[in-house]
C-alpha cells in the first residue's frame, strides 16, 4: 500500500496528531505511547525508523536521535476507526527516557501507585546530561 493511502486512512485530531502505541513485535511488550503527525507517519513509513511528533518541542522527534535507542518499524497498524496507530517495532535498548525498558513503570496496587520497573540505564548514560524527551 502506498503511504498516501495509509495517511488518508488516519484520522488526525484537531492538532493534526494521532496517538501511537509502540509494541515490541516479538514479545508483545507495550513500550510507550506518543503522538504522530502526518509528517512523522510519512517519515516512519519511508525510513522504517520510527519518528514521532514532540508536543513539547513542536517538532519531529526521531526516536533514538539523542539516546541511540532506536525503534525500527516492523509493521504499522491502524485501529477500526483510524484514530489510533499501533507500531510493531524492534526496540534497540530501552524505550523510556528514564532508562527503563518501557514507559509503563507504575502500577495501581491496593490503592497505591507502585513502581514496578527499575532503570536499566541511567538517563545520564542515555543522554550524557539531564534531559528528557
Amino acid at each position: 500500500m502506498h503511504s498516501t493511502q495509509i495517511l488518508s486512512a488516519i484520522t488526525f485530531d484537531a492538532n493534526g496528531l494521532v496517538p501511537a502505541i509502540a509494541q515490541q513485535h516479538d514479545t508483545g511488550e507495550v513500550l510507550m505511547m506518543a503522538w504522530m503527525s502526518r509528517d512523522s507517519v510519512a517519515e516512519t513509513l519511508a525510513t522504517s525508523r520510527v519518528c514521532y511528533f514532540s508536543r513539547s518541542r513542536g517538532a519531529l522527534w526521531r526516536k533514538g536521535e539523542s539516546s541511540g535507542q532506536q525503534q525500527r518499524l516492523v509493521e504499522l497498524r491502524l485501529d477500526c476507526d483510524g484514530d489510533a496507530v499501533l507500531l510493531l517495532v524492534d526496540q534497540l535498548g530501552v524505550a523510556c527516557h528514564t532508562g527503563r525498558r518501557d514507559c509503563f513503570l507504575r502500577a495501581a496496587r491496593d490503592g497505591q501507585l507502585v513502581e514496578i520497573a527499575s532503570p536499566l540505564v541511567s538517563p545520564e548514560q542515555l543522554y550524557g546530561h539531564g534531559h528528557s524527551h
